[in-house]
């Protein structure tokens, strides 16, 4: 039985360690949070995964998964830390990868393999794991293998994609590579790829990801100019669509997620060329803004109003918030001039605007959260930012009943237009 150390138990890491675990592979969790350890051993996960409970605890049972307080040798030594973006500096703090490297270069053996999973600027794993990793004196290549193989999964249906989807391996040989690929075929049920290069292999998923916020860049601009022209946006793009060779995406309140609002920057870390990458950062950053200037030209004002905000996640039916299109919406209502308050009582500050948000996925929002009958309860517009069922299901004539106001805004696009328009209230959507 082969022994993989896993470094990071958040999104990846821990799903990752639970399903080798159960493929035939000894696994030790390391994390450097001592209480989520602490959790992780009595089976509790701090996010909510169909099926990654019951996974993790079968793993922890049979014994073949231990929650360790130190990395310890094994012949895998798999890296699932964060890469956080500094936003300032648009680059990426490597921190973590370097300190999983440091730990690793302590414990490495000759023959053994190390693999960079999380998702890094290109170069990352030659230019920095590799040196990190040999300062332990092993040489890559020669005496230990070292690849990068990035995840390519979705919040809500984590363990289903690790096994389903291709995964793409770059070692920095040929044995690299192999070694790797040997590790995932145990339980991937997708095809392996295999690039030359780890940087290949880093560079693609980068692209991957930027691909995607650039043409929900090019949908959010369709629908400003849409709205000019006084037409549907999702209807032209749906129109525009029928061409074969066309596929735009769907506009929105902006995006969220550790991958969309941080790869594409990853991209310019070595490289001064980020010209149409920054600018679609720089649209979809601005969604929140636009969406309240198109509240404020549908009330006429925003003093004194109520504007309940449904959904905090960043996508629908998961409870998480990272990087949320509804929390900056939120926030940057907070920061404008009339003075906003996140509140939950029945009465705003006078001349200010009083937000209230619900969602039914989140429990750990920095903001309160309530019931959404409770936060459409006498708001003067509604707004739209999460796709999750219950809100899809949502009836025009028991919110009408609610609200004060009458403007609905759906920035999902996930209400039947017909039957909105045609109760009482005043639908927009983007």
């Amino acid at each position: 039985m082969s022994r993989v150390c896993i470094h990071g138990l958040g999104y990846i890491g821990l799903p990752t360690a639970a399903i080798l675990a159960v493929n035939g592979f000894e696994v030790f969790g390391y994390d450097v949070d001592a209480e989520l350890r602490s959790e992780l051993r009595r089976g509790d996960s701090r996010f909510e995964e169909p099926g990654l409970h019951g996974l993790l605890m079968e793993a922890i049972d049979n014994g073949s998964l231990h929650i360790v307080d130190t990395p310890v040798t094994a012949e895998y030594q798999l890296i699932c830390v964060p890469t956080p973006l500094d936003r300032e500096e648009r680059r990426a703090d490597l921190s973590y990868v370097i300190a999983a490297s440091d730990a690793i270069a302590t414990r490495l053996r000759p023959g053994d393999t190390v693999i960079l999973e999380s998702t890094v600027p290109p170069g990352t794993t030659t230019d920095v794991v590799a040196p990190r990793l040999e300062a332990g004196g092993l040489t890559a290549a020669r005496e230990f293998s070292l690849a990068h193989c990035p995840e390519t999964v979705l919040p809500g249906k984590i363990l289903q994609e690790l096994r389903e989807n291709d995964r793409l391996v770059g070692g920095i040989d040929g044995t690299s590579t192999d070694a790797a690929v040997n590790l995932y075929r145990s339980f991937v049920a997708g095809d392996i790829r295999t690039v030359v290069d780890p940087t290949v292999a880093e560079f693609a998923k980068l692209a991957q990801n930027t691909y995607r916020d650039v043409n929900i860049a090019l949908a959010n601009e369709f629908a400003r100019l849409a709205r000019d022209y006084e037409i549907d946006t999702r209807e032209t793009i749906e129109m525009a669509n029928t061409h074969p060779r066309v596929e735009v995406h769907q506009p929105g309140p902006g995006v969220g997620g550790h991958c969309l609002p941080v790869d594409p920057w990853f991209l310019g870390q070595s490289s001064d060329q980020l010209d149409l990458v920054a600018t679609a950062r720089a649209v979809n950053d601005g969604m929140s803004r636009y969406i309240i200037d198109l509240l404020h030209t549908e009330l006429g004002s925003l003093e004194d109003r109520r504007i309940a905000v449904l959904g905090v996640a960043y996508k629908g039916n998961v409870g998480d918030t990272r990087m949320s299109p509804g929390l900056k919406l939120i926030r940057e209502l907070g920061e404008m001039e009339v003075t906003a308050t996140t509140a939950v009582s029945d009465g705003g500050m006078p001349g200010g605007i009083e937000v209230t948000a619900a969602d039914p996925h989140v429990t750990d929002a920095d903001i309160p959260l309530i019931e959404a009958k409770r936060a459409l309860a006498g708001a003067d517009a509604a707004v739209i930012t999460a796709d999750h069922d219950e809100f899809r299901a949502l009836d025009p004539h028991d919110v009408g009943r609610r609200m004060a106001g009458e403007l609905v805004l759906d920035t999902k696009g996930i209400l039947d237009q017909d039957v909105w328009q045609d109760s009482s209230l005043s639908f927009r959507r983007l």
